[in-house]
């Protein structure tokens, strides 16, 4: 008798990833190319002013895996228009003491500008919010839920007023040089999973828990949705007043030179909620709400690549973005954080 040879090791099969992106969702094909057409019109002496066709960002802090982007839409594609869309990504701070902010804004339709409107607004929370974000997010920790609402709120208010400002020193209407403006902060230290949304202006907030999708776009004015744990009455010796709004560096009453804020043109929005493991916070403007909200398929799909183990990586992601609905050619940006 021979010796029986052992069998060969058979290696495992390959690991399944998430269903390839689909061209194209709805009812057919869009009406425009896939791939960019035409370029916006260049100044020789203002070329500072060009907008990237898209933007690409991404990281991971604490519990947290964040990724970014900002696609100009089918339509401005085609008749050779800047992205009105906006994007910031900013870390302020190190280590577990570091606060993530991604801000983004639409700027005016059909709006000569629009698109330095919408990345002026940006800058200018950026600005205020790296410059207190040592604060911001002690509060977080700390769950001072109405700290936050009430500094965030005047802050928005703050930039949207300094937006029409610039608008009144080019001679320029309020509308004819505004954005929408819709922001998230995320801290760095994996032992706080408070996550904060605010803004103005319409667009759209999503959570995929357990592989199902829940619009939690807060009310008008109001908070939505499970409350922070620990949200409520301030930690024993916590100063009275609205800190938060002094640490901010608003002045009372505004200097001559800095125009008092009026109102917002939309309603300010605000939401702090308690991430759990395994959610996907997805926050996105209007380009990307509608589909969203129109086009079932979306969602489902979205659902199906995004409930993997392992988020996308950056070209993933984008692909995922720019999945094309037929009736929605506005600009995407799209901000998703994936919770450990």
């Amino acid at each position: 008798m021979h010796p029986r040879h052992p069998a060969p090791d058979v290696p495992p099969p390959p690991p399944q990833g998430p269903p390839p992106a689909e061209p194209y969702l709805g009812s057919g094909p869009p009406t425009y190319d896939a791939e960019p057409t035409a370029l916006p019109a260049a100044d020789p002496d203002g070329l500072d002013d060009l907008v990237a066709d898209t933007v690409l960002d991404g990281a991971r802090y604490g519990t947290c895996t964040l990724r970014a982007a900002s696609v100009r839409g089918d339509s401005a594609r085609f008749r050779g228009e800047p992205r009105r869309d906006a994007l910031l990504t900013a870390r302020f701070g190190s280590g577990d003491q570091a606060l993530i902010l991604v801000a983004m804004a639409t700027g005016a339709r059909a709006v000569p500008g629009a698109h330095r409107a919408a990345a002026e607004v940006c800058r200018w929370i950026g600005r205020a919010v790296g410059r207190s974000h040592a604060q911001l997010a002690e509060d977080m920790r700390a769950a001072r839920r109405q700290d936050l609402k009430s500094g965030l709120h005047r802050l928005t208010d703050r930039s949207l007023g300094r937006l029409r400002a610039s608008a009144a020193e080019q001679n320029l209407a309020p509308d004819e040089y505004a954005a929408d403006l819709r922001c998230l902060l995320l801290p760095a230290d994996p032992a706080c999973r408070v996550r904060v949304f605010f803004g103005v202006g319409p667009g759209g907030l999503f959570r995929l828990r357990d592989g199902a999708w829940q619009d939690i776009e807060p009310p008008v004015g109001e908070v939505a949705g499970a409350p922070v744990v620990g949200f409520g009455a301030p930690p024993a010796g916590a100063p009275e007043g609205d800190r938060l709004t002094m640490d901010l560096g608003i002045p009372a009453p505004p200097g001559p030179y800095e125009p008092a804020p009026g109102p917002p043109r939309e309603p300010f929005r605000f939401r702090a909620s308690l991430a759990r493991p395994g959610d996907t916070l997805l926050m996105c403007s209007d380009g990307l709400a509608e589909p969203l909200r129109g086009e079932p398929r979306l969602p489902a799909h979205l659902a199906r690549r995004w409930s993997e183990p392992t988020p996308p990586g950056l070209a993933g992601f984008l692909a995922d973005v720019r999945i094309r609905v037929k009736g929605y050619a506005d600009d995407r940006t799209a901000a998703a954080v994936w919770e450990a």
